[in-house]
């Protein structure tokens, strides 16, 4: 049988004040799936998040999460479908202890994650589980900002340039991770830069361009399309 679809994006438009940054987004994602987002600085990619969660100014289009349009729907009731955002700024609360940061979020629905299971998930976070947010390094902060949302229950998670900035070891630590989060059913929206990081864990790749999604490549397709996804991906 065919997963459901949990998320569908239909002609998309968003602003930021004057500016009309989508113009246009249309994509689906069944459940279980994970799929990226492609494009250079600039494209739409993290507005495309941010527009499916309300939280850009206005917007225009359709967007269902489980079956519900969320168009006239405020952020935190959006979140309470089952999403859970991972920004690329982290949003640690530096003055909170490790721990203090994973007991914060809010439910959204069944079956969160325990703080063991969590621990169990990402060792480093035990082993600072009583630093503050301010002594831990960036691939300790993303770790933090990875879990934090695994807590809350959510079975949609959008990822904004997780990998960024971080040394390959850890890289490849939260490779490790997300496919131990595919592998326990959860969909995942990646927005990505580091398309050898991408490219094998999802089964999907949408490549955005001046706010508008110019292609769609399969895992099955990539070797096939590598030179179109390098002219739109190259610097």
């Amino acid at each position: 049988m065919t997963a459901p679809v949990l998320l569908k994006v239909h002609n998309m438009h968003a602003w930021y004040g004057e500016s009309h940054i989508l113009h246009g987004i249309d994509f689906e994602v069944r459940e279980g799936e994970l799929v990226t987002l492609l494009g250079r600085n600039g494209a739409g990619r993290t507005t495309t998040l941010k527009a499916i969660l309300g939280l850009t100014g206005k917007r225009t289009g359709t967007i269902e999460v489980a079956g519900v349009e969320t168009s006239h729907l405020q952020t935190n009731e959006i979140a309470r479908l089952g999403l859970g955002y991972c920004p690329e700024e982290r949003g640690i609360f530096s003055s909170l202890s490790c721990e203090e940061n994973l007991m914060l979020p809010p439910s959204v629905g069944i079956g969160g994650m325990s703080i063991d299971e969590i621990y169990d998930m990402f060792p480093n976070l035990k082993e600072r589980r009583n630093s503050p947010g301010t002594r831990l390094s960036g691939g300790e902060q993303q770790m933090l900002a990875m879990a934090r949302i695994l807590r809350t229950g959510a079975k949609i998670l959008l990822l904004d340039e997780i990998t960024e900035g971080l040394a390959p070891v850890i890289v490849q630590t939260l490779g490790r991770v997300i496919k131990q989060l595919k592998a326990k059913g959860l969909t995942i929206i990646l927005v990505e830069q580091n398309f050898r990081f991408a490219a094998p864990l999802a089964d999907r790749h949408y490549v955005i361009e001046h706010g508008k999604i110019e292609a769609v490549v399969k895992k099955e397709e990539l070797a096939e399309k590598a030179d179109m996804l390098n002219e739109f991906l190259g610097v």
